[in-house]
């Protein structure tokens, strides 16, 4: 599953969870833990670590982020990747994984639908776009299933939809609540599922009062989307908060918190991982990293075809987190 595809629409996708989960929670890693598809090393005097990542290219760089601090701290490290959070999960669970990065919202509502049913968790969320309230949400149902969730900072991947900055400049806009105050017909450039989803279109009208006249189905953050927007063909497009590759574009502010809270944060297996030092480690990471810092090494690696490791080893140098 693709980070885009992820935040566009939480709650209506746990309505389908219930069968994913069936089918996937058995299921255990390829890899044997120590094993590795892009280790960091260290002296691992204090043992080793597993770090899970998703399979798309933040999660990859997060979980690097992670192993490198890892190593500084003593542990011997290791990162795998495992394809959507249906698999990875269950391993971290069963100690297969000792650590993955996470989206507070995302994993609340994922873990929500896992123990309290799909349908139950679609009638009561308990994701918001309170902070605090979301991870003690997680915090709640992570802890009975063994798992450990650490504090979260400021870096925040959520849907942000964006205009050409010409469009910004002549209308005057600068939030979501300028674009419904204009009452201008807007088209969407996004995936198809935004019409139905409540934090694409439906959201946007219910809380700001946008005219919403379309979707445009290009896919969520794509250049053929940003493309329609900055040929005016569509008004609005949907990505996400951590897209550096803008090129004309500016963000509009969720204002009226329209989105709920994905703050980055680490999540252990609380037996195998739940040392202080662990703990300590990650969270002078977690302390330092911003939404802009995320956005500009996920461009790295994007554009630039830097790997998820180089990218992470120069930002941690850069920040004093890690010395060569």
């Amino acid at each position: 599953m693709s980070r885009t595809s992820r935040t566009a629409g939480v709650l209506v996708s746990v309505v389908a969870l219930a069968g994913a989960l069936a089918a996937c929670g058995g299921d255990s890693l390829e890899k044997e833990k120590g094993g590795s598809d892009g280790a960091s090393g260290g002296g691992g005097k204090k043992g080793s670590l597993v770090v899970g990542a998703a399979a798309f290219t933040e999660s990859k760089v997060l979980a690097e982020l992670y192993a490198r601090v890892l190593d500084e701290a003593g542990y011997s490290t290791s990162v795998t990747t495992v394809k959507n959070r249906e698999l990875y999960e269950p391993s971290l669970e069963k100690g297969e994984i000792d650590v993955v990065p996470e989206y507070a919202a995302t994993l609340a509502e994922f873990l929500n639908a896992k123990v309290n049913g799909a349908d139950e968790a679609q009638k009561k969320p308990v994701a918001s776009p309170d902070t605090a309230a979301t991870v003690t949400a997680l915090e709640k149902l992570a802890a009975p299933l063994g798992l450990k969730v650490l504090p979260a900072g400021g870096a925040v991947d959520q849907n942000a939809f964006a205009v050409s900055k010409e469009f910004a400049e002549k209308n005057s806009l600068e939030t979501l609540s300028d674009l419904g105050r204009s009452k201008i017909k807007v088209k969407i450039a996004a995936g198809d599922e935004c019409e139905i989803r409540p934090f694409c279109a439906p959201g946007l009208k219910k809380t700001y009062g946008i005219d919403v006249a379309g979707i445009d189905p290009k896919g969520v953050g794509t250049p053929q989307s940003k493309q329609a927007v900055r040929d005016g063909a569509d008004q609005l497009v949907l990505t996400t908060t951590t897209d550096a590759v803008l090129d004309g574009l500016v963000f509009l502010e969720d204002d009226k918190k329209l989105q709920n809270a994905d703050n980055v944060l680490p999540v252990l297996n609380a037996k195998d991982a739940g040392a202080p030092e662990i703990a300590d480690a990650l969270g002078k990471l977690t302390d330092v990293l911003t939404t802009e810092d995320l956005a500009e090494l996920n461009r790295e690696v994007d554009a630039e075809r830097a790997k998820p490791a180089d990218a992470a080893e120069k930002y941690l140098l850069a920040k004093g987190l890690i010395k060569k």
